[in-house]
């Protein structure tokens, strides 16, 4: 009984800020061009490492989704650098992921989380300008072909028919399909992973004591630990917060808690194999080094940041809230579970 109090508590407390960043990427998904995207990254200079990772920091897009994005953008005439900077700044963070961030960590880590991502994704495209080049693949991968007819509905073909007619839509017609995309697409592909992530942080509360991850909870022991827990695991940026939360509640740091949130989302064998199939081994092992030195060394930092300047890290899976109590926040975890019901009874279009 305490344990699924546990978790409709964490379920409550985050689900108006998951409605508001899911609301907000359908926003994005669906309006924003991926002709633009193209254009801003066809270089292979710092500029456009750069414009890949604050393109990419907030879209909707899940660890699998970007896949078949990064494809598409690279074999439209992106170059390998802003490929890789794209990689790695999509899936680690999001509008959706940051909100949550705030809801189950608080501002502190909900803005140190992209400016982390960000960072890494142009460290990573920096490396990569200097890597040995790959000339794109121009036939389609098995692999790619599986991720777009599964993951987030990325596909570039869909996307530039998007764009091609979004100026003849209404903005009736853009709000019903930001609305289904956001509420069924989106939603469909980050539910088992969330709702997996939220029972993991009850569980943590309700059974792990303190004093068990406390021996893990600083220095770089912790982070490394992190890193290497977050690195297999095929998971979004979203559901990976409330699996931090429950970390932060057993004892982690936060920067070890940030390390998993940027390890975990932009590393897994489907992104690899596809950076490996389409730039090469030598930008695989900069992708994964980078990612791995980069989110250890903004785990220090945020460590350092908030001993320094005591900033407040949220732990919601340790303490009790009043927000399950509040009237808004459980019409929201109403309303977000009915969404996911209702997407687990039929099938969801791709949008």
């Amino acid at each position: 009984m305490e344990l699924l109090l546990n978790f409709l508590a964490l379920f409550t407390e985050s689900a108006p800020w998951l409605l508001l960043g899911l609301f907000m990427a359908g926003v994005m998904k669906y309006l924003l061009p991926v002709g633009l995207l193209e254009r801003h990254m066809a270089k292979d200079d710092v500029s456009s490492v750069t414009k890949a990772a604050l393109i990419g920091a907030p879209l909707p897009l899940c660890s699998c989704g970007v896949i078949p994005a990064a494809i598409g953008l690279r074999r439209a005439g992106a170059s390998p650098s802003a490929t890789v900077s794209f990689l790695v700044a999509t899936p680690e963070t999001g509008v959706d992921s940051i909100s949550i961030s705030y809801a189950l960590l608080g501002p502190f880590m909900a803005i140190i989380r992209p400016i982390s991502a960000i960072a890494s994704a142009i460290t990573a495209g920096i490396l990569v300008m200097f890597a040995p080049k790959k000339t794109p693949t121009e036939t389609p991968n098995p692999s790619c072909s599986n991720a777009k007819k599964s993951c987030c509905g990325s596909e570039s073909k869909k996307n530039s028919e998007k764009e091609a007619s979004s100026e003849r839509l209404s903005a009736t017609q853009i709000m019903t399909g930001v609305w289904a995309f956001s509420s069924g697409k989106l939603l469909q592909d980050i539910t088992k992973w969330l709702l997996l992530g939220l029972v993991l942080a009850a569980c943590v509360k309700t059974w792990v004591p303190n004093e068990f991850l406390t021996q893990w909870g600083d220095g770089f022991s912790a982070m490394l630990a992190m890193a290497l827990i977050g690195i297999p695991m095929y998971i979004c940026a979203s559901a990976s917060t409330p699996i931090a939360a429950g970390f932060l509640a057993a004892g982690v740091s936060p920067g070890a808690v940030l390390v998993f949130m940027l390890a975990g989302p932009a590393t897994n064998l489907a992104t690899m194999g596809m950076i490996k199939q389409e730039l090469g081994k030598s930008v695989v092992l900069i992708y994964v080094t980078t990612i791995l030195v980069t989110s250890i060394l903004f785990g220090y930092l945020t460590n350092w940041l908030v001993a320094e300047f005591n900033f407040t890290v949220y732990n919601v899976a340790a303490h009790e809230h009043d927000m399950s109590h509040s009237l808004f926040y459980q019409a929201s975890a109403l309303l977000l579970a009915g969404l996911m019901v209702k997407n687990s009874l039929g099938p969801v279009r791709a949008k």
